[in-house]
């Protein structure tokens, strides 16, 4: 699947070859807040334990996987969206409900970038029969997530006590349906 330019980003799938990027994002204590408190992960990590990750539910066809998002003029790294089926790491994966998730610097925060993104993705995989709805999940106090969230017209579905290995904490649900 290939995701079309939209206003201001272009778009392309991830891959291995992508660890340095996945690395620098995640060593801004800012970015990592509301992920595990603000611990840089190490590279250790990255390709030991997310590349491996990413690589079980990454799928070209689908859209499945993260999309790297840059900036359409000058090819700036601004970060990713993640596109995989709900649940995907438990014994029921949901293939009909497609998790979004995001992750980007700082220095693109606040200029609408990670909305932009989301919807452009959300749009292109949304063209699949199967797909039914799309969810998102953050800290409860995540406010700019859930402001993305809102923005793409998610409603909120529930809040949960998230079970992870980097720690338990509470989580909101949001969610749309498509069809």
């Amino acid at each position: 699947m290939i995701i079309q330019n939209s206003t201001r980003l272009r778009f392309r799938l991830m891959g291995p070859e992508d660890a340095q990027l996945l690395w620098q994002l995640d060593q801004d204590p800012s970015v990592m807040q509301f992920l595990n408190g603000g611990k840089p992960t190490s590279m250790a990590t990255i390709t030991e334990v997310f590349l491996p990750r990413m690589k079980a539910y990454r799928d070209s066809e689908k859209g499945f996987g993260l999309w790297h998002v840059s900036d359409k003029k000058t090819q700036e790294y601004f970060g990713w969206i993640l596109a995989r089926p709900m649940d995907f790491f438990s014994d029921k994966p949901d293939l009909a409900d497609i998790e979004l998730g995001w992750r980007f610097f700082k220095k693109a925060w606040g200029k609408g970038y990670a909305t932009e993104a989301a919807i452009a993705i959300k749009n292109a995989l949304a063209t699949q029969p199967n797909i039914q709805s799309f969810s998102a999940l953050a800290l409860e106090d995540n406010i700019a997530s859930i402001t993305v969230m809102k923005k793409m017209g998610m409603h909120f579905m529930k809040e949960y006590d998230h079970k992870d290995p980097s720690g338990n904490f509470i989580a909101v649900h949001y969610q749309m349906a498509i069809k």
